[in-house]
């Protein structure tokens, strides 16, 4: 299985593979083909403002979101492993504090997902 690289100590960072309950979050969960599931991602991400798919195989994709204002750009991993799930980390590549944003983003990516 893959794994995510922690995350920091930093507020910035949320990754369902990890126990720390300050960055843990809930992985993504499907019923169906794996298939189906990561076209459906696909579709949702694609229907975000400032994201960008840069890596995308059969069980991984890498996307990264540019902040409106400064261009900031957030890193979020999607892996699916071989069980109705995906394992997602959503980091900031700088700075200390995200006041929330990996996390709200990945909620916001959950909503969409479950809702289509």
């Amino acid at each position: 299985m893959k794994k995510f690289t922690p995350c920091p100590k930093k507020p910035n960072c949320v990754n369902s593979q990890c126990s720390d309950g300050s960055h843990y979050i809930e992985p993504l969960t499907y019923n169906g083909s794996v298939e189906a599931a990561t076209t459906r991602l696909r579709q949702v991400i694609e229907s975000m403002k400032r994201a960008r798919i840069v890596e995308d195989t059969d069980n991984y994709m890498r996307v990264e979101f540019k902040s409106a204002v400064i261009g900031f750009v957030d890193d979020v991993e999607f892996f699916f492993p071989d069980e109705p799930i995906i394992h997602v980390k959503s980091a900031s590549r700088i700075g200390y504090s995200d006041f929330g944003v990996n996390r709200k983003r990945v909620e916001q990516i959950r909503k969409l997902f479950t809702s289509k």
